[in-house]
């Protein structure tokens, strides 16, 4: 009987000096699967997408004021024939094709969205970007502690700093830190993921995306 291979994916625990103190095994259907770069190009696209307002607007020239004129006589002068003087080519005139009002949401099925977001995990253990902390413990909500964690892990660019769930202190720490972001195991998305060098992560809100999101 041939012994059973545990090939599920490993990464180092650090403390908040940054010292390795030991390795966490990650669940294999979320840090270990297959990269569907479409799906991650489509759910990045959705949230850019849906992040846009959708209120530009402008007149054509049946809306705009003015014009009930005509410029001169249908025939004689020798120039073009013109109605109004609120034709898109004349000054004051309107927009052809003005942008209306209109919704960009781009809608997208929950299986290809987890599929993504699982993608995304995998490729940040891949790369050796994905820092697990066995905690995060602050005395006050110092901008201080938080880069000197940053700075102990070797962090430069920028960073996604994932927290089991909302803990003010540490969230009013890294406010004001240029490249840090700050999310929660239920707010953590694609764009967020990808769009960081690296993706730190404590231990317990590790265990709590196995749970929501295996």
């Amino acid at each position: 009987m041939k012994e059973e291979i545990n090939t599920m994916p490993k990464t180092s625990l650090y403390n908040m000096e940054g010292a390795a103190i030991g390795e966490i095994e990650l669940s294999d259907e979320l840090f270990g699967a297959e990269i569907n770069v479409a799906a991650m190009h489509l759910v990045v696209r959705s949230i850019l997408a849906n992040k846009r307002q959708g209120t530009q607007s402008a007149k054509t020239r049946t809306e705009v004021r003015g014009g009930g004129r005509k410029l001169y006589r249908q025939k004689g002068t020798g120039n073009a024939r013109h109605h109004g003087n609120r034709a898109p080519q004349f000054t004051h005139g309107g927009v052809v094709f003005a942008p209306k009002p209109r919704d960009y949401v781009v809608n997208v099925p929950k299986k290809v969205r987890r599929l993504a977001l699982k993608g995304a995990l995998t490729s940040k253990v891949n790369d050796g970007e994905m820092i697990v902390l066995d905690k995060i413990a602050l005395t006050a909500p110092k901008t201080r502690e938080v880069a000197a964690i940053l700075k102990n892990l070797g962090v430069e660019k920028t960073a996604l700093l994932v927290l089991a769930g909302p803990d003010d202190t540490i969230t009013r720490a890294s406010a004001n830190i240029a490249g840090l972001k700050t999310a929660y195991v239920n707010t953590i998305n694609v764009l967020d993921i990808l769009g960081n060098e690296k993706f730190i992560i404590t231990e317990e809100a590790v265990k709590l995306v196995e749970e929501v999101y295996a």
